[in-house]
């Protein structure tokens, strides 16, 4: 007969899970890293499946995307509008205002830049500043009805941003089928902006939207970091609660931050329409709000991190174009790396918030 008197202390052992009351950052960059690690390496057996050469994979996505100087610039100039919509998401996400409304702020900051374009508002010297001022104007007003139904009658903003963005997309398919169609193409599309109403180049290929986008992050670092509104808004953002219940404004500090959200969206817009594409298009936003929900996701709600994070979901835009020039791969495939990695990162805030202990014979 089989003897189990040497297995009894194994199968007294019972685990628990238990909700961890802290882990050191420096271990959740780590389980972090390693989420992302395995979202690659899925990514990379799908592309491979798909027909990149796995040795080709290094070679795509590093040596000819950052260690080529005109790839390089590409990645910079499309990572400036990602950095200013990852940023928009991080302040809303702060305030526990869950923003998926980026994508209709971003149109409305166009429209309103395309607007002072169209009907030639102010002298040329400042219609780039003010073509600025009404997109964050445009961005932050479009933000404004979800948050105060947030705040006043309690309305989801998750259902309430996403039903707005429908609105705005509608409304800008309305004007550039329309009255904003360029007269001279059959194509739906404004007329191009004038050459001062462009963003400029600096330097070596480097456009304004990159200077631009790096000083808000420096301003966004400073905001959520020293000011006072930034020490709110880590009360609200810990405990509406306690926040409410020491004597912070929790409402002035949700609104004031998911407009300053709103605005920067909206200056994301006029990035594109007027770096990238030179005027209104009718799909210029496509897959922007996803990008900067997974950016200040990916980041935390960081700046820097957010900063960061952009310039790589950029690089795998402009490695992604290769491959689709290459080897015919669909941009549908770039954007489900984009859902893996998401998928990967949120699935380790279970092993961030959570441990395993081990109980033995009823004790812990």
């Amino acid at each position: 007969m089989f003897d189990t008197t040497n297995f009894q202390p194994l199968l007294a052992r019972r685990y628990t899970l238990e909700v961890r009351q802290q882990m050191a950052w420096y271990w959740q960059a780590l389980v972090i890293a390693l989420a992302l690690l395995v979202g690659m390496l899925i990514s990379a057996v799908i592309l491979v499946s798909a027909g990149v050469p796995a040795g080709e994979l290094l070679n795509e996505f590093v040596i000819l995307t950052l260690f080529d100087s005109q790839s390089l610039r590409a990645v910079l100039f499309q990572a400036a509008p990602l950095i200013m919509v990852g940023l928009a998401g991080c302040l809303a996400f702060r305030a526990r205002f869950w923003n998926l409304g980026l994508e209709g702020q971003m149109i409305w900051g166009a429209i309103g830049a395309t607007a002072v374009s169209l009907f030639e508002i102010g002298p040329p010297s400042l219609r780039l500043p003010l073509m600025m001022v009404c997109a964050m104007a445009c961005g932050l007003l479009w933000a404004l009805a979800p948050v105060l139904l947030k705040l006043h009658l309690k309305v989801n903003e998750i259902i309430s941003t996403l039903m707005l963005n429908y609105i705005a997309l509608n409304f800008l398919l309305h004007l550039v089928y329309g009255s904003w169609k360029d007269p001279r193409d059959s194509f739906p599309y404004s007329p191009q902006y004038k050459v001062f109403e462009r963003l400029p180049e600096l330097f070596d290929g480097v456009s304004l939207a990159v200077v631009l986008a790096l000083a808000v992050a420096l301003f966004v670092l400073w905001f959520t970091g020293i000011s006072r509104a930034g020490l709110y808004l880590r009360f609200v953002d810990s405990s509406p609660g306690v926040a409410r219940a020491v004597g912070v404004p929790v409402k002035r500090v949700i609104l004031g931050t998911v407009l300053l959200s709103g605005a920067l969206a909206g200056l994301a817009g006029l990035m594109i329409t007027a770096g990238q594409e030179g005027r209104l298009t009718h799909s210029f936003y496509a897959g922007y709000g996803f990008s900067g929900i997974l950016i200040a996701f990916l980041a935390r709600n960081q700046p820097i991190a957010a900063t960061i994070v952009a310039v790589l979901v950029a690089t795998l835009f402009v490695a992604g174009r290769s491959l689709q020039v290459f080897y015919q791969i669909p941009f549908s495939m770039v954007q489900l790396i984009q859902a893996i990695l998401v998928i990967c990162v949120a699935s380790s805030e279970f092993f961030i918030r959570h441990r395993i202990r081990r109980i033995q014979g009823g004790q812990v």
